[in-house]
């Protein structure tokens, strides 16, 4: 299971309308960076038919099923601090991550 928060899927929406199309995200992982793995996270016109589907708070969020298994409990949130913005992964399955915080390892 994958959540949302309710800024989150807002802010997903107020953006998918700004675009004037889409029907939600898709959040994968990559290797990169200093820890391993790195989230994706783009926004969805048309899903593939591998993509695993999740509807959470009127919001769909789209998953590879080779990323599911690094992003299970995950919950995405939007934040702003001072005056940077922007989603932010909350991940149980986490080990640590970089100094950066671009990259983390499982």
């Amino acid at each position: 299971m994958i959540s949302i928060t309710e800024k989150a899927a807002l802010k997903v929406q107020q953006v998918i309308i700004r675009r004037g199309k889409g029907q939600g995200i898709r959040l994968g992982v990559r290797t990169t960076g200093c820890s391993g793995l790195a989230y994706v996270l783009e926004y969805v016109d048309t899903p593939t038919v591998d993509d695993i589907c999740y509807d959470c708070r009127d919001c769909k969020i789209f998953v590879d099923p080779k990323s599911r298994v690094y992003l299970q409990g995950l919950e995405i949130d939007y934040v702003r601090n001072g005056l940077n913005e922007g989603f932010e992964f909350n991940n149980p399955n986490s080990k640590g991550e970089c100094g950066c915080g671009e990259s983390f390892r499982v």
